[in-house]
């Protein structure tokens, strides 16, 4: 899954040299040592490798493209593959940075927490990146006070081009900011740029250098490059844990527009492997047809050499077949995402709020609910009767939220006391489990409105019974 992805525009300070001994130094100067790959030394190696199966870093040149491909790889013990890939183009001196994550079959995986790359720090520090139109690119958030509104005003209003998004947070009511801000800037580093209101007193001036059009009272606006996409707004609500939804949720958006952008195969590690590839190909292709035309002039001499170029022939076609499959499915799947990006302007019966959903289909699972309960209320063979229905059978009611309650049914029904087994069961399920006292504290996804106390050992046989019904009607 792909988790981050940004191109960036480099100044001419840096060339192959700078750049490779750029990544060294990110790896030799990792904070976390069971990160860090010892006794790298490169002496201008064009395709080295180093570090074992489970941690390496490989370096791939294309000269004729006069590109540098760099891949870090790390499998964690419980089976998750983790690849930064940092693919720089020296004609074109732009570097493009991802961050992948895939897993074993077996792999258990409950933490889907990342970080964004430390080495886009180093870029900074180094001085290697060039602006992006008149915003610097940082890892820090830009105050907007007084003095500098215009700035403000013309990146909001998108005279002033950028190639990244804008993220604006304005104050609360409160004069306060919504969510950490350095905390947002480290996260959305080379991804976005984070500006901030520095003082509730100016609002009254930003409301006129922008026209009425900006954000206020703790929302965040993102304001992305492209027109079609336009503006997104996330409200600040005064309830319990909204720092955290609303920093998730501006994560979430920005993300999301940099891994659905299109960019072209020689700035992903596939994409340039492919191409070394092909060159070693046609190379060996040459070699191949060569070998053939001596072969008709002398058949016995040639012979055994025909044979080797072949058998190394037909190895590199092999990987040249895996490699492009991978990376056809790589695009369709990477164009069914834009294309449902693009349909995002079609006019849907009923438009999503602001709940993110917590597993895949439940919104659209607790809409179609409510419309198929409310089929027996409405008067029977008319048209409000036959419209709900239509909707009902026409969107695919898979009751996904009534499989959760009778799963759940089946686990507390009745119980004494809950072990191990139940505990995963209710993780399963989607609960958050911590230790409160004579109670545990079950939290709904994480999401505190939805918290609700479980006996550890319940005072008789219909407690099972009455938290059913309490979990049920607060959450399925």
């Amino acid at each position: 899954m792909l988790l981050y992805s940004t191109i960036l525009n480099i100044n001419s300070t840096m060339d192959k040299e700078a750049f490779i001994n750029l990544v060294i130094e990110w790896n030799n100067n990792n904070p976390h040592e069971e990160n860090r790959i010892s006794g790298i030394t490169w002496n201008g190696e064009q395709n080295i490798r180093f570090g074992d199966e489970r941690l390496w870093l490989e370096i791939q040149e294309y000269p004729s493209k006069n590109i540098v491909a760099i891949r870090y790889e790390k499998v964690t013990d419980d089976g998750v593959t983790w690849d930064t890939d940092y693919i720089m183009n020296f004609n074109d001196m732009k570097l493009s940075i991802q961050l992948d994550r895939s897993y074993r079959e077996d792999a258990l995986v409950t933490n889907a927490i990342f970080s964004t790359p430390l080495f886009i720090s180093h870029l900074i520090e180094h001085g290697y990146l060039e602006d992006d139109g008149d915003l610097v690119i940082s890892n820090r958030p830009l105050y907007i006070s007084g003095d500098n509104l215009a700035v403000l005003a013309s990146a909001l209003s998108g005279r002033n081009k950028h190639q990244l998004p804008i993220v604006f947070v304005s104050k609360t009511q409160a004069n306060e900011d919504p969510v950490d801000v350095s905390l947002l800037a480290s996260k959305l580093k080379g991804a976005a740029h984070v500006l901030v209101q520095e003082d509730r007193q100016t609002n009254k001036d930003i409301r006129i250098i922008c026209d009425e059009e900006n954000d206020y009272n703790g929302t965040i606006g993102i304001y992305y490059p492209n027109e079609v996409l336009g503006h997104k707004r996330c409200a600040h609500r005064d309830i319990n844990g909204i720092e955290k939804i609303l920093l998730d949720r501006v994560l979430h958006y920005i993300f999301e527009f940099g891994n659905l952008q299109n960019i072209d195969t020689l700035y992903t590690w596939q994409g340039v492997s492919n191409a070394l590839l092909n060159e070693r190909l046609s190379a060996q292709l040459e070699k191949l047809q060569k070998a053939e035309r001596d072969k008709e002039e002398a058949q016995n001499e040639n012979a055994e050499l025909y044979s080797a170029f072949d058998e190394e022939f037909q190895e590199l076609q092999q990987k040249v077949e895996e490699l492009t499959r991978r990376n056809d499915a790589l695009v369709c799947e990477n164009a069914g995402l834009v294309a449902k990006l693009h349909q995002s302007s079609a006019q849907p019966v009923i438009f999503q709020g602001e709940e993110e959903e917590f597993y895949p289909g439940e919104i659209k699972d607790f809409v179609l609910s409510v419309l198929a309960d409310a089929v027996v209320n409405i008067e029977k063979d008319s048209r409000k009767q036959h419209v709900v229905i239509d909707i009902v059978e026409s969107n695919g009611y898979k009751h996904l939220a009534e499989d959760k309650k009778q799963r759940l049914k089946s686990l507390l029904k009745g119980y004494k006391t809950v072990s191990s087994s139940m505990k995963q069961e209710l993780i399963d399920i989607g609960f958050e489990i911590s230790d409160d006292g004579k109670h545990y504290k079950l939290i709904y996804n994480g999401d505190p409105r939805y918290t609700i106390a479980l006996a550890k050992t319940p005072s008789d046989n219909r407690s099972g019974d009455n938290i059913i019904g309490t979990i049920s009607r607060k959450v399925f």
